[in-house]
């Protein structure tokens, strides 16, 4: 029987199921012989593309992540402690700011080919020049260089706990210490890899600013392109069709096959302990350590305060322009935000003391599962879907209002502020509910019942007792919501109103008519409020001393 707790959780669950469900209407009510225009050339080419750049950033963050979290966990050198939280600093930089920044110091009339020009006595590019870096090469080094942390992280995490037991029976049977490593650790290791790997995977699919400005045209960007250029709606709910199955393929080979596998640690086990290199060794590893960070943060960093300084006497750097983007910006994150941990509660609470082993129906459940697809579904993608639910509403309340007053009241959901904090929040939702539920889980049930027993309601359980219990996971992804929102490029580039700028769009927008520094300071604030949960990871578990 559904509970009164749950219809909030049903209604926040289908309006997340909207886009998915009006994306297969828009695609299937199409004309099918529409569906060779859709799947030609250009179309299989921005699949192959978009299969290829995942493939190669899979195989960077894979490698960087994994070497980089087993270096810091099983090795202590000199500026381990420093390069064991600066490894997450990339996670502040958008992808498509990394694009921008290398684009603009390797172009051909960039300071860097300037530089090297100078030095060999040459005057022009006419003279001396090594050409564009545009290409699917580039789009996955740098996105490689700035999604490995979402492996690292896990990957360190995992590392950290791996009992000390067998890494020492493997040595003592004749195992090099890579072997071991190869052969004990890493496959204790690969689930948390494997999530870390999806997430990179996620990202990459819903890029659109780095891998457009990169020259590379994937599945995202021929959504784009296609409504934006074309007008074409239904061809790009059609390509979205593709991209959904890619993802679902992706999602598919990237599951854990081996679900009565145990790779936890055992209670009491002494774990990894950190061998001290010195010498060469410890140079090497230390230089190892530092490239990621070097490549994905501190130079594109420094070139956005470069080219903030160099502005700071010649011109205006906080224009009109700009601070209307960052009040913009500003509204759509603090009204993500507060949808986000509303209905994350919502959801959470409903599946309160549900058992998860449990062969009944549990709408509740269902509920939980549905909430998290939206972090899975690419932007170009959310924001075709909502078109035909804003509309419906829209028209709904329009009409609702001619009812009772002569008075239109215009679009209220298409192409308005509310339109993409909606959508946002739809996108953003599963940061809130993977907090929740974490923090849920550590809430004993004795204590539900003993408020029970003590007459409180529902309700008053959830707000006196819960909620004051998981403060730490609702602080946390306020955080991160927040800096997600103003991170967000597709989203807010597809729905946003128009002459509406927010900071990310600003940058895009001056990008796209090659004054990518024109938009320096707006991408630095982006990347300074975007190193807010990088120091909260900092502090969390994860990242602290190892216990005994």
């Amino acid at each position: 029987m559904i509970q009164p707790r749950h219809f909030a959780a049903i209604f926040i669950s289908a309006v997340i199921a909207l886009p998915v469900i009006s994306l297969l209407w828009i695609a299937l009510s199409a004309p099918a012989s529409s569906w060779g225009a859709v799947i030609d050339t250009t179309s299989l080419r921005a699949l192959l593309n978009t299969v290829l750049l995942c493939t190669g950033v899979a195989t960077i963050v894979t490698l960087v992540g994994v070497s980089t979290a087993w270096l810091v966990v099983a090795y202590d050198f000199k500026s381990k402690h420093v390069l064991s939280w600066a490894l997450l600093l990339p996670l502040a930089v958008p992808t498509y700011i990394v694009a921008y920044s290398y684009l603009d110091l390797l172009h051909p009339l960039g300071p860097v080919q300037g530089l090297i020009r100078e030095t060999l006595g040459y005057s022009s590019p006419k003279e001396w020049k090594f050409g564009d870096i545009r290409g699917l090469t580039a789009a996955i080094i740098l996105q490689g260089f700035v999604l490995y942390p979402y492996v690292y992280l896990s990957a360190r995490a995992m590392f950290m706990t791996q009992p000390l037991n067998l890494l020492h029976a493997a040595r003592s049977l004749g195992l090099s210490e890579f072997a071991a490593f190869r052969r004990v650790a890493l496959p204790m290791a690969r689930p948390a890899i494997g999530i870390g790997l999806s997430l990179a995977l996620l990202e990459t699919i819903n890029d659109i600013g780095a891998s457009e400005f990169l020259g590379v045209r994937t599945m995202t960007v021929a959504i784009y392109t296609n409504w934006t250029t074309k007008g074409d709606l239904a061809g790009g709910a059609k390509i979205a069709i593709l991209l959904l199955v890619l993802i679902l393929i992706f999602a598919y080979f990237g599951r854990d096959r081996k679900r009565n596998a145990s790779y936890g640690n055992a209670r009491g086990a002494n774990v990894i302990q950190a061998r001290t290199l010195k010498k060469l060794p410890a140079a090497l590893a230390c230089l190892l350590g530092w490239i990621p960070v070097l490549i994905g943060f501190i130079i594109p960093s420094s070139y956005l305060i470069y080219q903030v300084m160099k502005r700071l006497d010649t011109s205006e750097v906080f224009t009109p322009a700009l601070l209307q983007a960052v009040n913009n910006t500003l509204m759509i994150a603090a009204v993500t935000t507060t949808i986000c941990i509303f209905c994350g509660i919502a959801i959470v609470w409903s599946t309160r003391n549900i058992s998860a082993d449990t062969k009944k129906f549990r709408p509740a459940q269902i509920n939980s599962v549905i909430g998290k697809i939206g972090y899975a579904i690419p932007g170009t993608m959310l924001a075709i879907g909502l078109l035909t639910p804003y509309s419906w509403v829209d028209d709904g309340l329009n009409y609702l209002l001619s009812l009772v007053s002569s008075r239109s009241a215009g679009l209220l959901m298409l192409s308005s502020i509310a339109g993409v904090a909606c959508a946002c929040s739809i996108r953003f939702l599963s940061i809130a509910i993977g907090n929740f539920n974490a923090g849920m889980s550590r809430i004993p049930a004795s204590l539900d019942q003993v408020a029970r027993g003590l007459g409180t309601t529902s309700f008053g359980l959830l707000w006196r007792v819960h909620i004051p219990l998981i403060r730490p996971a609702v602080i946390a992804s306020t955080l991160l919501i927040f800096v997600e929102c103003m991170k967000e490029l597709p989203v807010t580039l597809m729905l946003r109103p128009i002459n509406t700028e927010t900071l990310s769009t600003l940058l895009y927008a001056d990008a796209s008519r090659g004054n990518y520094e024109e938009s320096a300071i707006a991408a630095l604030l982006i990347v300074a409020v975007g190193i807010i949960p990088v120091l909260l990871l900092t502090r969390t578990h994860l990242l602290g001393k190892k216990t005994k």
